[in-house]
């Protein structure tokens, strides 16, 4: 079975910056499309940022675009979510998601495999 496993959530102040790291296991890593989502409290999953299989397209939600970087290493099967100015709407549980294809979806449906996710508190 397939298992996706994301770290570096914490408890940070307004303005400052986090790297969520990513790595999955099951799967040949390389071959497939990786995205980032979040869910605040009494809201809906929202896509944040995702890369495809060989790094040559990435996507941003408006939100954090400027603000959030999606990068990954195959070689270490790894990927990350790089987060500057923090912001208190930031503020949310963290997702890791494996697609079901090598290119870049936007949605949640695009995405197979789930993390359980690591969660993001920014204080003002």
């Amino acid at each position: 079975q397939v298992q996706v496993v994301e770290s570096g959530g914490g408890l940070v102040q307004s303005g400052d910056s986090l790297r969520l790291s990513c790595t999955t296991f099951g799967r040949t890593f390389s071959r497939y499309a990786m995205g980032w989502f979040r869910q605040a409290p009494g809201k809906e999953r929202e896509f944040l940022a995702g890369i495809n299989y060989n790094s040559d397209t990435t996507k941003y939600a408006d939100s954090v675009k400027g603000r959030f970087t999606i990068s990954r290493d195959n070689a270490r099967n790894m990927v990350y979510l790089q987060m500057n100015s923090l912001k208190p709407e930031d503020t949310a549980i963290y997702y890791c998601a494996a697609g079901r294809l090598g290119w870049v979806g936007v949605d949640s449906k695009d995405y197979a495999y789930w993390g359980q996710g690591t969660q993001v508190t920014v204080s003002s």
